[in-house]
């Protein structure tokens, strides 16, 4: 039975040692695998907000790699020495010193104390300064050309632009000259929204009632992706819009092209274009209605909001029971 003897080197450990080579090549070429997959669905991303296409856009996008930078000076260091003690520790290095009584060191409490609260410090700096500078509600009048005055209105879900001075409106769909000032004034007949255009500017919130503003200038022509960063309900997924950044020409001919339409703004046709509708194609309208923004905001300062936004059926009824003196109770 001399075959049955054991044999050094072909048990299941010897077995198992003769594995582990490939295994660790396996993980590492899966760890590779997906460091690439990341890499190259990252790079068929694009992120509109560091790809700036007005003067308002390019220096948030400096604020934001500059607040990057600041933080990194404390987050790099201590994924560098994360690491590095993992490695220099390890329980097969002789070269390395175990310092078991080690318990303080003032060296070390100066940096870091000191290096975070230079790095508040100068945050809080660029946060008051920028803020000012970048003051949505700041006219933008420095290049000497009229700013074009457009009227926001959010509805559920999509986006009605109104344009005072043109006497037309467009769904969807907002056109503006390059190096032209452009100032919005936004609100909203519905839920609260957030206007956003991340390749010209910051957001801002239309509310119900209030009027916000924001003020931007497209450097380049093209056509920027706007949207509402704010959830708004079932549709809100769908409630993006496309602004226009054209020529002065351009813009006159998209203008003319509205007002060809033939179709007026009016309270018929609004109150179609307020009801509830998901992915609503671009809509032009003309005449269309500048006196729009101020009726909405009116009618919320002196109305309670429709159908009682956000409340349940028994809340409505709870907080619209008359008392005994014929009074509304809230």
């Amino acid at each position: 039975m001399s075959y049955l003897k054991h044999r050094p080197g072909t048990g299941v450990a010897s077995f198992s040692k003769r594995l582990a080579p490939l295994k660790s090549g396996l993980s590492r070429l899966h760890a590779a695998l997906v460091l690439l997959g990341f890499t190259l669905l990252s790079a068929g991303c694009r992120y509109p907000v560091l790809d700036p296409g007005g003067p308002i856009a390019a220096k948030e996008k400096q604020l934001i790699l500059i607040s990057t930078a600041l933080m990194m000076l404390v987050v790099m260091p201590v994924i560098i020495l994360t690491l590095f003690f993992a490695f220099w520790y390890r329980a097969s290095n002789t070269r390395a010193h175990a310092m078991p009584n080690w318990a303080h060191s003032n060296a070390i409490e100066v940096v870091v104390w000191t290096v975070p609260l230079l790095i508040v410090i100068t945050l809080g700096w660029l946060a008051w300064t920028t803020t000012h500078a970048l003051d949505p509600y700041r006219p933008l009048e420095e290049n000497g050309k009229k700013t074009l005055e457009i009227d926001v209105v959010a509805l559920d879900w999509k986006w009605l632009f109104v344009y005072p001075e043109q006497n037309i409106a467009s769904v969807n769909e907002v056109a503006f000259p390059i190096d032209r000032p452009v100032h919005f004034e936004i609100t909203s007949d519905t839920v609260m929204n957030s206007f956003f255009i991340p390749g010209l500017a910051g957001q801002m919130y239309a509310m119900a009632g209030m009027r916000t503003e924001l003020s931007l200038i497209a450097s380049k022509p093209g056509t920027f992706g706007g949207l509402s960063a704010n959830y708004s309900g079932a549709g809100f997924s769908g409630m993006r819009f496309n602004a226009l950044a054209t020529s002065e020409d351009d813009f006159e001919a998209w203008t003319r092209k509205v007002a060809a339409a033939g179709r007026p703004l009016d309270e018929a046709a609004y109150g179609e274009l307020a009801k509830k509708r998901e992915n609503s194609p671009v809509v032009y309208y003309a005449p269309g209605n500048p006196g729009l923004l101020m009726s909405l905001i009116n009618k919320y300062r002196h109305t309670p909001p429709p159908d009682g936004a956000g409340e349940t059926p028994s809340e409505q009824t709870s907080q619209t029971t008359p008392d005994q003196s014929g009074q509304v109770e809230h």
